[in-house]
């Protein structure tokens, strides 16, 4: 390109932002794979019937925001569907010791007939599950609104390329120079989004994580 000899840094910053937008693939990559991990549990253990989610590459980032964004609504309603329920069918003191784990065997009775009778099942697997994904609501809250704010913006559907149909290097200086503070917003952009993003994705992965090796506990 022409506009390259006027503005020799660009496609550098075409690169930075190929590299920032697959940061952020590979971050939804691993969020879709957790969160279908979570669905199994969910399904197994509290009777969900939630379906899989498979991230599109061919796909904008916006579109799978969607998908993301849509399957983890349906995720936070269930669970505050039993929390509400649960909360109405339980002494507040037990309601607490459910939420901490706490819970002596005599306790365990009421919340396995309160926990059958929201849920239709009944074992320390799910009651174990609640609690955790009670307790930690606001990790899948933080993503829901990381992953909304990354969607809505202009980086989801950002053109990583500049169709120059000019001959003219002017024109094309022009064009290149559009597109310098371009890249340029977007990499500050990626940049901000990024160190938001990251630790929300982080933080639900090792949520999920940790459930699954809570279950694991409970069945050696």
């Amino acid at each position: 390109m022409w506009s390259d000899l006027f503005y020799p840094d660009n496609p550098k910053r075409r690169e930075q932002l190929i590299c920032k937008s697959q940061e952020f693939q590979d971050l939804m990559k691993s969020n879709f794979r957790a969160t279908n991990q979570l669905i199994d549990v969910m399904n197994e253990h509290l009777n969900c019937s939630f379906q899989h989610i498979e991230l599109n590459e061919n796909a904008t980032l916006h579109d799978n925001c969607n998908v993301m964004i849509e399957c983890m609504h349906k995720i936070q309603a269930v669970v505050e569907k039993i929390d509400k329920e649960l909360k109405e069918k339980l002494e507040p003191t037990l309601y607490e010791k459910l939420l901490n784990l706490s819970l002596l065997p005599e306790d365990f009775k009421s919340i396995s007939i309160a926990i059958a009778a929201v849920c239709g099942v009944q074992s320390i697997q799910a009651t174990t599950i609640i609690s955790i994904l009670i307790n930690t609501g606001d990790i899948l809250v933080n993503l829901i609104s990381q992953i909304g704010k990354f969607g809505a913006g202009t980086l989801a559907c950002f053109g990583l390329a500049v169709v120059f149909l000019g001959i003219d290097m002017i024109v094309e200086a022009i064009l290149g120079s559009i597109e310098r503070d371009n890249l340029e917003k977007a990499l500050k952009e990626y940049d901000e989004a990024l160190s938001e993003f990251e630790p929300a994705s982080e933080k639900y992965q090792d949520n999920i994580t940790y459930v699954r090796i809570k279950i694991e506990e409970i069945k050696k």
